[in-house]
C-alpha cells in the first residue's frame, strides 16, 4: 500500500503563524516562510504554489476562509522542514467568481510552465480552466461538482455530488421520506446537480421525484415553484445551489409555510450563512458531507488524528472549520506531501501519477484512495448527512458512511 510520508505527522504539531493577511485583487503570498537557523524549519529559496481562489464576488464565502485555511497550512508545512528543505509558499489569485477570468489567470501560469495548480472553487471556473491542460499542470480542484476523466491531470476535491445524493436518498428512505421534490439553479452547479439526483434517485428503489423544478440565480422569489411542491406532496424538498440564490429559496421555503425537511449541498455549510440565514431556516436542514463534521464521534485513528490536528490549527487562527477550509485542506496537504517525497523538481506528470496511485491516504474528509475513485480519492463509503443544530451552532452527523 502507498503511503505518503510528511503531514502525517506535520499536522499533528501545534501551529502558531501569524494571522492571515488580505490578497490583493490580482495575486499575494501566503505567511513568511523562513525558518529561525537551527529551527528544523525549512529555509532558502520558497517553492511556489499557484492557487486560484474567489477572493472577491459570490464566491468569496468560500474563496477567503480556503486562502485563510491554506495559509495556516503553509506555516505548519515550513515548519517542518518544507519541500527536502525548501519552504514552500501559496501565491493566491483572485478570479473574482468569473470563469472568463480563470481562463486568463490559467494561461498566465502555464506559461510559468509549473507543474501544479490549486483551485479554482466553483464548478464553472474549474469547467474552463480543465481543457487547457491536456499536457498539464495538475489543476486540484477545489469544488465536488466536477467529474474529471480518468488519467487526465485535473482532480477534485471531496465527495462527489453523485455520492452526496446517494447518502441523502438513502438517508430518505431510512426515514420513510419516498416523495422527493427538488428545486435547482439553472446554473453549472444546477446542472451537475439534477444529473446527480437522477442518479441516485434511480439507484434507490421506492423513493419518487415528485416534483422537479428550477430558477435562475438572479431569481428574486421562486414563490411559483414553491407553490408546485406543496401541491406534489413532497415529503422533503432537495434545494441545490450556493451563496445568495440558496437564501432566496429557504426565504421562499418559510414564506409559503412548508414544513418540510430540506437538503441542500454541503457548499452551503458555513456558518456565515447559518447566522445570516437564521430567521427563515426550516426547522430541519439537511446537508450532505464528507467526514470531517464528525470530529467527535468517529473512531480513534488515523482519520480521526488528522480531524483533531485540522480543528486545532484553524481555530488557533480564528478560522472557520466549515466547509470552504475543509474543501482545500486536504487536496493542498496531499499536493504538498508529494512534492516532499518526488522533491521540487517533480514534473507535472511525475506528479499526477502519483497522486493517480495513493491509496490508504488518512485526511480529513476520510481515507484516500484514488486507485478506487480515480481524480477523487473518495467515495460514497465516506459520504454522511449531517442537519444544522441551531442550538448547538453545529454541523451534526445523522447518519453514518
Amino acid at each position: 500500500m502507498r503511503r505518503v510520508a510528511g503531514l502525517g505527522l506535520v499536522v499533528l504539531i501545534a501551529v502558531a503563524c501569524s494571522s492571515p493577511t488580505a490578497s490583493s485583487p490580482s495575486a499575494s503570498t501566503g505567511a513568511s516562510a523562513s525558518g529561525a537557523a537551527g529551527s528544523g524549519e525549512a529555509s532558502g529559496t520558497p517553492y511556489e504554489i499557484n492557487v486560484i481562489l474567489p477572493l472577491t464576488g459570490s464566491g468569496a464565502f468560500l474563496g477567503k476562509p480556503q486562502q485563510q485555511a491554506l495559509q495556516v497550512l503553509e506555516s505548519t508545512f515550513n515548519k517542518s522542514g518544507g519541500i527536502k528543505g525548501r519552504p514552500v509558499k501559496f501565491t493566491f489569485y483572485d478570479d473574482t467568481t468569473t470563469p472568463a477570468t480563470d481562463v486568463q489567470l490559467a494561461n498566465q501560469i502555464i506559461a510559468k510552465k509549473v507543474p501544479i495548480i490549486i483551485g479554482p472553487s466553483i464548478v464553472a471556473s474549474c469547467n474552463a480552466i480543465s481543457p487547457l491542460l491536456n499536457n498539464g499542470p495538475v489543476m486540484y480542484c477545489l469544488s465536488p461538482g466536477i467529474h474529471p476523466d480518468k488519467g487526465s491531470y485535473t482532480f477534485t476535491s471531496s465527495v462527489s455530488t453523485v455520492d452526496q445524493n446517494r447518502a441523502l436518498f438513502k438517508y430518505f428512505k431510512s426515514k420513510g421520506l419516498t416523495k422527493v421534490a427538488t428545486l435547482t439553479s439553472t446554473d453549472a452547479t444546477g446542472q451537475d446537480a439534477d444529473n446527480a439526483i437522477h442518479t441516485a434517485q434511480s439507484e434507490t428503489p421506492g423513493v419518487d421525484l415528485v416534483a422537479q423544478e428550477h430558477f435562475t440565480t438572479t431569481d428574486v422569489s421562486v414563490s411559483a415553484q414553491i407553490t408546485h411542491v406543496k401541491a406534489s406532496g413532497a415529503q422533503v424538498l432537495v434545494a441545490w445551489s450556493t451563496g445568495t440564490p440558496i437564501a432566496t429559496v429557504l426565504r421562499g421555503v418559510s414564506q409559503a409555510g412548508l414544513d418540510i425537511p430540506v437538503a441542500t449541498t454541503d457548499g452551503n455549510m458555513t456558518f456565515a450563512q447559518m447566522d445570516q440565514y437564521a430567521s427563515f431556516l426550516p426547522k430541519e436542514l439537511l446537508i450532505p458531507a464528507p467526514q470531517w463534521p464528525q470530529r467527535d464521534t468517529i473512531p480513534a485513528g488515523a482519520v480521526k488524528d488528522k480531524l483533531t490536528a485540522y480543528y486545532s490549527a484553524l481555530q488557533s487562527q480564528n478560522v472557520p472549520t466549515d466547509i470552504g477550509p475543509s474543501l482545500a485542506w486536504d487536496p493542498a496537504a496531499i499536493v504538498l506531501d508529494a512534492l516532499a517525497k518526488l522533491g521540487p523538481d517533480a514534473t507535472a506528470t511525475r506528479l499526477r501519477d502519483y497522486i493517480a496511485g495513493l491509496k490508504g491516504y488518512a485526511g480529513i474528509n476520510g481515507v484516500y484512495d484514488f486507485t478506487k475513485e480515480p481524480q477523487r480519492g473518495l467515495t460514497v463509503e465516506q459520504t454522511i448527512v449531517t442537519h444544522w443544530d441551531s442550538a448547538k451552532k453545529a454541523f451534526v452527523p445523522v447518519s453514518t458512511p
